[in-house]
């Protein structure tokens, strides 16, 4: 019998954290179901998974890391608001939408939509996410501890409705772009480009000679 991506995704958390090696849990499960990949590969889902996957593919438990199937504890991106300086880079990593805030301005996550996968965090230039620990969700339906059922159907919604949004945003572009001769690189958009890494090296400047700026008692 042929397992389908889809009965796999199930018994996957979707934190989409990457940890698989995989850029979302829906990868991980397409690899799976087309014998890519082995199914050890879920931290997050930890040994429910890991016995779940290999009851439905008809596999013998692999010999593991015990490290690659311990299930972390839970954490939740937060934003100091105070070093925040609005370049939209953990807005682009999120996979789930769950950070809000415009260029230029404070950015703050909504706290019961974060997955706690930690992706906002290297792309950020001045260092302002933390994780925070959290509560487990309180449930008793989810073969996982620390996420209820609920958390990873919507979870797997926003992410669907996310690369859906993206799809189309990329699409609207392609028709919308402005012909421009080949020899020139000087388009709006690239010029846009130009504006934006030159203000995130600024504001990454400033907040740089904050933190460098001797402290004055008589200031």
């Amino acid at each position: 019998m042929t397992v389908t991506a889809d009965a796999i995704d199930a018994w996957l958390p979707q934190t989409q954290c990457t940890r698989c090696g995989y850029p979302r849990c829906r990868a991980y499960a397409e690899a799976i179901a087309a014998g890519a990949a082995s199914i050890e590969y879920c931290p997050p889902g930890g040994v429910a998974t890991l016995q779940a996957l290999a009851a439905l593919l008809g596999r013998p438990l692999p010999l593991h890391d015990p490290d690659s199937v311990s299930v972390a504890a839970r954490q939740r991106a937060e934003i100091d608001e105070s070093r925040c300086i609005g370049c939209r880079k953990c807005i682009d990593a999120c996979p789930v939408d769950a950070i809000v805030g415009a260029r230029k301005l404070m950015h703050t996550v909504i706290g019961a939509e974060c997955i706690g996968c930690a992706l906002c965090l290297p792309p950020c230039p001045v260092d302002c996410i933390v994780l925070t620990p959290m509560a487990p969700a309180m449930q008793t339906d989810s073969p996982w501890p620390e996420y209820a059922l609920a958390e990873t159907e919507r979870w797997r919604a926003r992410t669907v409705a996310r690369l859906t949004r993206l799809r189309h945003k990329k699409a609207w572009r392609l028709t919308n772009r402005p012909c421009a001769p080949a020899h020139e690189d000087n388009t709006p958009a690239t010029t846009e480009r130009e504006r934006i890494r030159a203000e995130i090296r600024a504001a990454v400047a400033r907040v740089k000679a904050r933190k460098t700026r001797p402290h004055n008692p008589s200031t």
